[in-house]
């Protein structure tokens, strides 16, 4: 026989059951277990599955509603953009750079007082080229298919250098704002400026970025452990669609944003 002995204690309704289960399953005397056999069958998802017409005509709806959205034009857009028109500043990079530039500020401003020195983004985070005509959320979803988010990280005098010797080695467009970047025949920086003024080698920066790439990736470490990281809940594609509402026509320029002189 089972000795017993009250105790008093608080039990909840998940101990209760917990203690009920147990009870259930285990006795006083020794407990028998067996195993059970498990069998299991593969099943091939394909053509050969006939849909649930009823599923079908219950989101049909819906469907059609997000296909209208994404396909509504949203701004227009006058010619062709591709990412390699251009050796280290390109159209539609610049609009990229200069649209997150414009759309984070105010968010960045409102939340600390300062305002974003400037942007760094990566060649490769362009995923798709922009048509002439209209252009439409489905558009953004192209060039932009990631879920990054637009963060501002302070960037020591240290860590500028080292953005800059990374663009250096990169010879890349990767898209940039806010900043005046010369190299000579080489690839080494001449001189650099942001906001028009020269490169203080006492003073912080604000830079914009995406979440990806201030975590490192594609190499810029530099962004890693900055002096300050700021979050602006923000994802880089509705930037580009709040931008390509607020704009209605598309006005993009290669320029002397990054430029070599030979």
């Amino acid at each position: 026989m089972c000795s017993s002995k009250l105790i008093p204690i608080k039990m909840n309704l998940r101990s209760i059951v917990a203690l009920a289960v147990i009870a259930g399953t285990i006795s006083c005397n020794s407990a028998k277990f067996h195993t059970s056999t498990i069998e299991g069958n593969r099943l091939a998802i394909n053509n050969e599955i006939a849909a649930d017409t009823s599923i079908e005509n219950y989101i049909k709806p819906y469907a059609n509603h997000i296909e209208k959205v994404l396909d509504s034009a949203l701004a227009y857009n006058p010619t062709n953009l591709v990412k390699n028109d251009g050796a280290l500043n390109t159209p539609i990079g610049n609009m990229m750079a200069d649209l997150v530039l414009e759309q984070a500020n105010p968010i960045f401003k409102s939340r600390t007082g300062n305002t974003i020195d400037m942007v760094l983004l990566n060649f490769g985070g362009i995923r798709s080229s922009i048509a002439k005509g209209n252009i439409t959320t489905r558009t953004a979803y192209s060039a932009m298919p990631f879920e990054n988010e637009i963060v501002i990280a302070e960037l020591s005098p240290e860590r500028m250098k080292e953005l800059l010797q990374y663009l250096e080695v990169a010879k890349t467009a990767h898209p940039v704002s806010g900043v005046q970047i010369r190299v000579d025949k080489d690839f080494k920086v001449i001189d650099a400026k942001i906001q028009d003024k020269p490169l203080d080698a006492q003073k912080n920066y604000f830079v914009a970025t995406s979440d990806y790439l201030q975590q490192g990736g594609d190499n810029m470490n530099f962004f890693k452990d900055p002096v300050h990281l700021y979050r602006t809940d923000y994802k880089i594609r509705n930037a580009i669609i709040d931008y390509f509402i607020k704009v209605d026509t598309i006005k993009t320029v290669k320029d002397n944003r990054y430029i070599q002189i030979k």
